[in-house]
């Protein structure tokens, strides 16, 4: 007797964004609610997410303007999902759950419930881990599941940050950004990641530290040692101090060297207003104003082929051992950060 083909639901985790003017207070207070990102007791943490909500939204809306008044990310982020199922074939549905604007994980959980799979697998679309992004996300989902009453065996994949199918991609992409290139120009690679405070890598996030592997790893798939590249963050927002250096800072201080700039985004994995606005708009003006030669930026992975190849050798891998695999773990299978990152998603060794 043929046994039947087991049904695998992969949910691709992003953090969404507003999808109408209207949405973009409500979407900021979402953000601004979760307890990775303000950590304070809810008494405290709710009635602050509303008021920063209420004083960023003009701005953010300014911001959305440029992009018809909506946040891309969503559509993105589907055309991801498709990919992927194309690239896995056979009894494969992907579904996607953002953290801070619909499709949330409830609508999410019920969707892979009335899919009704014998496996999931919960697939971040961010390489890599922090508390603040995939660790909040995945936190998210166990509420969802429990909530709409999954009991599928489920398993983790928390990070990806040398996975080769992205760091191709990624190369890939800054190659063409430099085809067009003025050779009597020299330029600067900013490998450009979103930025955190300090006091959340000091906890003992590995945000940081797995930024670093991928920035490494792309620059070996590069092999243009004569090169200059510097690894940078982006988005800083509010009175704390952040990881650095800056992208803004490394952005003026090109232009103090007479040279020219290549910004790459090595965390995002998909367009929207942090790559559309603040790269394209905000910081090309910055460049402009700073002296810099010349101004590029290598679009993000999207639906690469090599990145979604790598996605689906992920999934492959981690289905591999039958329905029984559960448990969370990195691209290798094993802990990928040093032990001195105690908020690593596997923990302890």
């Amino acid at each position: 007797m043929k046994t039947a083909p087991q049904k695998l639901a992969v949910i691709l985790f992003n953090l969404g964004g507003p999808d109408s003017p209207e949405a973009v207070e409500p979407f900021l207070r979402n953000l601004f609610s979760d307890p990775a990102i303000i950590s304070l007791p809810a008494i405290l943490r709710v009635p602050l997410a509303r008021f920063i909500a209420r004083k960023r939204a003009p701005i953010a809306r300014e911001i959305y303007a440029h992009l018809g008044g909506a946040s891309p990310i969503l559509a993105e982020t589907q055309k991801q999902a498709r990919a992927l199922e194309g690239a896995l074939g056979g009894e494969v549905k992907a579904f996607v759950a953002m953290r801070c604007w619909h499709p949330f994980s409830d609508g999410a959980a019920l969707a892979v419930k009335a899919y009704a799979p014998d496996r999931i697998l919960l697939l971040p679309l961010y390489p890599q881990y922090s508390t603040t992004t995939t660790g909040s996300a995945l936190k998210d989902w166990a509420r969802a599941a429990r909530k709409a009453g999954l009991s599928a065996p489920t398993e983790t994949l928390c990070c990806y940050p040398a996975l080769p199918g992205f760091v191709a991609a990624t190369a890939g992409r800054i190659r063409a950004a430099m085809a067009g290139a003025d050779p009597a120009i020299s330029y600067r690679l900013l490998l450009s990641a979103h930025g955190l405070p300090k006091r959340v890598i000091e906890k003992g996030d590995p945000y940081q530290w797995q930024v670093e592997q991928s920035a490494a790893a792309i620059l070996a798939a590069l092999a243009m040692p004569e090169l200059e590249a510097v690894v940078c963050y982006q988005s800083r927002v509010g009175p704390l101090a952040w990881i650095g250096p800056a992208t803004d800072a490394e952005i003026r201080r090109a232009g103090a060297d007479g040279k020219g700039v290549i910004v790459a985004p090595i965390a995002f994995v998909s367009e929207h207003s942090e790559t559309l606005v603040e790269l394209d708009i905000e910081y090309a003006k910055l460049a402009r104003t700073s002296g810099v030669r010349d101004y590029r930026r290598a679009p993000t992975v999207g639906d690469d082929p090599a990145f979604i190849g790598g996605l689906a050798n992920l999934v492959r891998q981690a289905t591999a051992n039958g329905l029984a695999s559960t448990g969370t773990h990195s691209a290798t299978g094993s802990r990928l950060c040093p032990e001195s990152f105690c908020r690593c998603a596997m923990g302890k060794r």
